[in-house]
């Protein structure tokens, strides 16, 4: 079992201490971050948090899978190594549309 878990139904109002300080109850906590979207700065939901043993993390999921925090029951389970995704068009710019480039005559 690998160190780090993915930690999903977080709530908005969760951060990276308050994250780390719940899930020390398990054991040691390496890390713990929680996953914020470049743009508006809010969290996306989930995080990640690396224990320090591989017992103290499966500890953490047995006893924090479905249990809440902040009013919402956890999603907590062994993360998964990312994957390459192909990249998704970016919104916004470019032509096309109502109100899209090209030359037109009104």
């Amino acid at each position: 079992m690998a160190k780090k878990l993915y930690v999903g139904n977080l709530s908005y109002n969760v951060n990276d201490e308050q994250l780390a300080e719940f899930f020390s109850q398990a054991g040691t906590v390496e890390s713990a971050q929680v996953i914020v979207d470049r743009q508006t700065n809010r969290s996306k939901g989930f995080g990640f948090v690396e224990m320090a043993t591989d017992d103290e993390a499966k500890a953490a999921i047995e006893k924090f899978d479905g249990q809440e925090l902040d009013g919402r029951p956890l999603k907590v389970n062994e993360a998964r190594p990312m994957t390459d995704r192909p990249r998704r068009p970016r919104s916004g710019g470019g032509g096309g549309g109502r109100f899209g480039g090209g030359n037109r005559d009104f």
